[in-house]
């Protein structure tokens, strides 16, 4: 199967569950009591663009009877009101990935009224619990700082996963830079210090395909939180090509801002 393709996405999503492991949203994980050998996968999708492959993705999932997380942005490449309507009614959690600090050029204050009038909006298709920073490498702003200044669990916000989750018992896979090792090209979608020791546990793959005989050798966590961006994932094969040197030609840029930043 294609890497990239919704059939081989189907494929890991079968092999997680032959191994045992129980599906949750980011809600669900971040409000459970869950026991240390008990097996958990959450799906937490990055809706960056082409929210119709959101809608593709999450219909994968239903039909395999498990529910997943999407975070949406504010801006027309990702807020489409009927393709975030069509996953709410799938059964999956929806979220606000926010950016307010670049939109608003770190104007602390407009941000966080910003925050508030999308976070309003997303709540009229799902009671939003979670929320996620968005990347943006390319801005000065890191959207996380606005958290320094305000709180955003007094908007009944639960997590926020850079923030909330315990990467000590809960191992972090995502396709950022369109491989599942992408963490080496990532200005902010990473987990520090945690990297490091799954690195030295050999817990580093760099395809689906990887990930899945990972599975069936029961080699991986019993917690696992995976990031996808599904506008990577497409059973049409130019989409998929697209993509790819579209991804290529940004780590490029990654890897650049990341030696300047040194």
């Amino acid at each position: 199967m294609p890497e990239f393709s919704l059939d081989i996405y189907r494929a890991l999503l079968i092999a997680l569950r032959s191994a045992g492991y129980q599906f949750m949203t980011v809600e669900q994980y971040a409000s459970s009591q869950i026991g240390e050998n008990q097996r958990v996968a959450v799906m937490r999708h990055d809706v960056d663009k082409l929210p119709r492959n959101s809608v593709l993705m999450a219909d994968v999932e239903h039909r395999e009877g498990m529910r997943a997380t999407y975070y949406f942005r504010c801006v027309s490449d990702s807020y489409d009101e009927p393709s975030i309507r069509k996953i709410a009614s799938l059964g999956h959690e929806i979220g606000y990935h926010y950016e307010d600090m670049s939109i608003s050029d770190g104007n602390v204050e407009e941000a966080y009224a910003h925050f508030c009038h999308w976070l309003e909006k997303l709540r009229a298709f799902y009671s939003v619990r979670t929320i996620c920073m968005h990347g943006a490498p390319t801005s000065r702003w890191d959207g996380r700082d606005l958290w320094k200044t305000f709180d955003y669990h007094q908007l009944d916000i639960i997590c926020e996963p850079y923030f909330d989750i315990d990467y000590g018992s809960t191992f972090y896979l995502t396709d950022t830079g369109r491989c599942w090792d992408g963490f080496k090209v990532s200005v902010r979608d990473k987990i520090p210090t945690y990297q490091d020791q799954w690195v030295r546990q050999g817990l580093v793959f760099h395809t689906t395909a990887e990930i899945i005989r990972a599975l069936e050798q029961q080699k991986l966590p019993s917690h696992v939180l995976f990031t996808t961006h599904p506008q990577r994932w497409s059973n049409d094969f130019w989409a998929r090509q697209v993509e790819l040197v579209s991804q290529t030609l940004k780590n490029v840029i990654k890897r650049a801002f990341i030696v300047l930043k040194k």
